[in-house]
């Protein structure tokens, strides 16, 4: 079906889905973008990846409005005549589902976000600790890796929150188990045991094929329960992924969720299995490694030896020590149903495989390399109409068997696959990026497009990319850039080089500084996420969310805030030492000298950035909660006290909030504590609901001449500071 609606000439808009490139409206050109999700190694440009969310925002100095087609179906979103005289045209070519359009029309793009979370449904909350710094790689063979990388991370003075465990700790890419040669179980529960002690957490993956060699107890009661999508004869439908030839479950269903669920207690118990604090669901576009539907599963995964023997060998420990570690990680170690179908299934006599409108898929056939479009689930409904919705439907799962196995306590997941409304229950990262400075520049364009767009106030991309091979500046500059993202992991494929921060001196070094930063503006961030997860207002923002009336800001894509009051402005053009970035016409403070500087709704070109820094101001108008000191871990952290940065704005006043709770419970009690300043008093109210036992210890009236106040008011009850 096709509708047509008409747009101004030369529009401004943010958004269709998830998209390689800032959605930016080509001039004299149609365009077009293709909704149907894909796995999308190296982020192909304009190519249809890993996330489907049809709706858009319109800005201009007029007014803002958001238009969301509730919609699951493939589609492809088309805007013409934009070179031509009067309205451009926007046209939705969607191979079949409903015409459910909301219309946002907020008078401000901040509104319109709120709107659309509050339609969609709000984000879900994440633990504190997920904001600190994450180290992931596809290719870490066996536990006595893990424990070196976290040691060397130790040695290196470089604070870790997270270390993430890929496929390679299962056996044979199956999940719910362990490679007991290079990952045996006891071995494991010593690993996160250490982890636990050390205040640092654990994350594994879990992937939605499960596979269907014999004797695999998980499949066995997978098929027992009924909880796999069905083929057209009523069989277990069967393709190919990791752990070679797999079914799939239907998370959609009962048989299906609670299938999961008692794999996820079971496998993940703290007595005897794995304590995990987090999962990550990844491959769930669904990507198929059966290229069509011509395809024999079984004989694809012989041919092409999926899942491959491992290439390492069994090993004892590394040959060297890591300190901090048990025994056994040392060199001299002692130890080695069907439903009937509903009313509301399609129109009959579709061909479910080859549609009379073929959207533009970077394949030639909707089922190639996914699950074939006319696989029925449970309830009667088809892949051809539920395929973009597969991975939120599996991290829903996820979320509510990690809420099972420990209630009350906030669920983290991490997802691939998106769709409308994942973020309530997932954060989400930008998959398969390559180590490029194009990936680098284009990761802020994804993130601003998910959390001003999208409703998801938790992303991050790859650090210093995932395919290919990292370079030592352009690592610097990443991690530099992603500690002013929501979501900070470095993250790598099998076959490239390890690129862990501590393996060059000066991205260490980069590292360290970029980390010190995060960790002291860890609250202002969890406030901002907070906010989101309240509110809808977006985690980061776009320059003419805060200044919608200047027309400079439009456009700018390499730039952004941190919550609404941290300017980031990184260099961006390749083993570039300067950058060229706008600053409004507003007050601004150098985040790291703390000087006033005013902008003048002009581009500033600073030069001699060292691979160590980043351009980064505080808005005038805003009170910066900091923590005094950084620290290891965020258990470490959160015991340590506020300084609170106050930035005049050009009336001479300021005003700013926090967010204080246990960081981990969904209905915890709250401290929502508000900063006023009027230019000689800062006034500190609000609601204390939570006894954090937190001070501030310092207030900073930041200006051409700075004031300074020492001090231990209590977080815990309103006060006021008067600094002359």
């Amino acid at each position: 079906m096709r509708l047509k609606t008409s747009l101004p000439a030369d529009p401004n808009i943010y958004g269709f889905g998830e998209h390689s490139d800032p959605f930016r409206v080509p001039t004299g050109e149609d365009y077009q973008r293709t909704l149907w999700n894909a796995d999308g190694a190296f982020l192909p440009p304009r190519s249809n990846i890993y996330g489907s969310h049809p709706m858009y925002i319109e800005h201009r100095k007029t007014g803002t409005h958001g238009v969301l087609l509730l919609n699951s179906n493939g589609m492809d979103i088309k805007i013409k005549g934009t070179g031509a005289e009067g309205a451009a045209s926007l046209e939705y070519n969607t191979i079949g589902g409903v015409l459910d359009f909301y219309f946002f029309a907020g008078s401000s793009p901040t509104e319109v976000s709120e709107q659309h979370a509050s339609a969609m449904g709000l984000p879900a909350m994440v633990p504190y600790w997920s904001l600190g710094y994450h180290q992931a790689k596809y290719g870490y063979w066996d536990v006595n890796m893990l424990a070196e990388v976290v040691g060397n991370y130790t040695k290196a003075g470089i604070p870790l929150e997270v270390i993430w465990g890929d496929i390679d700790y299962m056996d044979g890419r199956k999940d719910f188990t362990f490679d007991e040669e290079r990952f045996p179980l006891e071995k494991m529960r010593e690993l996160v045991d250490t982890l636990h002690d050390r205040k640092m957490k654990w994350v594994m993956m879990l992937d939605p094929g499960i596979s269907t060699e014999e004797g695999y107890e998980a499949v066995q009661r997978g098929r027992e329960a009924g909880a796999f999508l069905k083929a057209d004869d009523g069989s277990d439908y069967r393709g190919v992924q990791w752990p070679g030839e797999v079914v799939w479950p239907d998370y959609f269903s009962d048989e299906g969720k609670k299938w999961w669920t008692s794999e996820i207690q079971k496998f993940f118990d703290p007595e005897t299995g794995v304590d995990i604090d987090g999962a990550w669901n990844d491959m769930n576009e669904v990507h198929n490694f059966c290229g069509d539907i011509s395809c024999d599963p079984a004989k694809q995964a012989e041919d092409d030896n999926i899942p491959p023997e491992p290439e390492n060998p069994p090993r004892n420990n590394t040959g060297r020590p890591i300190p901090g570690f048990p025994d056994s990680f040392q060199p001299d170690g002692t130890l080695e149903k069907r439903r009937a179908p509903g009313d509301k299934l399609g129109l009959p006599g579709r061909d479910l495989f080859e549609p009379l409108y073929k959207i533009n898929t970077s394949t030639d056939h909707l089922s190639d390399q996914t699950l074939y479009t006319n696989i029925t689930n449970h309830d009667g409904t088809h892949q051809y109409d539920t395929h973009n919705m597969y991975g939120l439907s599996m991290v829903k799962a996820t979320y509510q068997a990690l809420l099972a196995r420990r209630p009350g306590v906030r669920p983290f997941v991490l997802t691939r696959s998106t769709f409308l409304t994942a973020a309530k229950w997932s954060a989400h990262w930008f998959g398969d990026n390559e180590s490029i400075w194009q990936h680098y520049r284009i990761s802020i364009a994804q993130m601003l497009g998910f959390t001003a767009v999208h409703n998801t106030p938790m992303v991050g991309t790859d650090v210093c990319g995932f395919n290919g091979e990292a370079q030592e500046n352009m690592c610097a500059r990443w991690a530099m850039l992603a500690a002013f993202m929501p979501f900070m992991r470095n993250h790598a494929d099998i076959s490239a080089p390890h690129q862990e921060f501590y393996l060059w001196d000066s991205v260490a070094a980069a590292a360290r500084k970029a980390i010190d930063a995060r960790y002291r503006l860890l609250d202002y961030l969890y406030t901002a996420v907070h906010r989101s997860h309240r509110t809808g207002a977006p985690s980061v923002r776009p320059l003419f969310y805060a200044w919608p009336g200047d027309e400079a800001t439009y456009g700018v894509d390499l730039q952004f805030l941190l919550g609404d009051a941290v300017l980031v402005s990184p260099v961006t053009d390749d083993d570039a030492r300067s950058v060229t970035f706008y600053l409004p016409d507003d007050v601004f403070y150098d985040f790291w000298t703390r000087e006033p500087v005013r902008g003048g709704g002009e581009a500033v070109t600073r030069d001699d950035v060292a691979w160590d820094d980043i351009p980064v101001h505080i808005r005038g108008g805003s009170v910066i909660p900091m923590r005094v000191d950084s620290a290891n871990t965020t258990a470490e952290l959160r015991q340590l006290g506020f300084e609170l940065l106050v930035a005049p704005g050009g009336d001479g006043t300021a005003k700013g909030s926090l967010v204080l709770d246990d960081g981990e419970s969904i209905d915890g009690s709250l401290s929502d504590v508000a900063f006023a300043w009027d230019g000689s008093k800062l006034v500190v109210d609000g609601d204390f609901g939570y006894e954090s036992g937190l001070a501030v210890e310092r207030v900073v009236v930041l200006g051409e001449k700075e004031r300074s106040a020492e001090g231990d008011w209590s977080l815990d009850s309103s006060f006021e500071v008067n600094i002359s």
